[in-house]
């Protein structure tokens, strides 16, 4: 319960905070209240379905996605809101003492996705891949997106990757496939979570 009180003031006062830098007076108000709605529904599902297990690990991880990965957790925050808008379902057992928030059903069939502490459609075969993202954005803290966000444009308009892709397994024959099986397994942090666990879409 703690945790959930907490986390919703500080994505609240994230908010106040970027609006008011933004927007002066108007826009701390404002900000206030764009971060209050997703924090609270955040903070819901921390408190309710036990995210983050007393002890150092507990902590220490809710510390870091409270302050230096802070934007990400935001992020993320607002991602859960989405779906539980659109009336997806949390994985109360899967996000229990796990130090992130399980969504059940994907974005997209094929693909789980995860955004900040928040992962959808995740499951055995693919939670190691989805908390290596976890990981990286608690890492890299403010860094993470950005340099997620420069890798993909990079590969998309100048796509080096080309040089040591597997042309034979994985043939870029559509454009669809340009980005599915050609931009999205070799920008960095992709490539680094497939090592963990997975295979590239062929």
């Amino acid at each position: 319960m703690v945790a959930g009180i907490v986390s919703a003031v500080v994505n609240t006062v994230a908010g106040a905070t970027l609006g008011g830098l933004l927007a002066g007076p108007v826009g701390l108000l404002a900000g206030a209240m764009a971060g209050l709605v997703p924090g609270a529904v955040f903070a819901g599902a921390v408190a309710t379905a036990g995210v983050y297990p007393r002890g150092r690990r507990g902590f220490l991880l809710f510390l870091v996605d409270h302050t230096w990965s802070l934007p990400n957790t935001v992020l993320g925050a607002v991602y859960l809101a989405l779906h539980l808008a659109a009336g997806h379902t949390l994985d109360r057992p899967g996000s229990r003492h796990a130090c992130r928030v399980n969504v059940v059903e994907p974005v997209w069939a094929r693909y789980a996705t995860t955004l900040g502490t928040v992962c959808a459609g995740s499951g055995p075969r693919v939670q190691r891949h989805e908390d290596t993202h976890i990981l990286q954005a608690r890492l890299l803290g403010p860094l993470y997106l950005p340099l997620v966000a420069a890798n993909y444009a990079l590969f998309t308009v100048a796509p080096v990757w080309w040089l040591w892709h597997d042309h034979a397994g994985a043939p870029i024959n559509r454009f669809r496939r340009y980005f599915e099986v050609g931009v999205y397994p070799h920008v960095w942090h992709e490539a680094h979570a497939y090592r963990v666990q997975g295979r590239p879409p062929r």
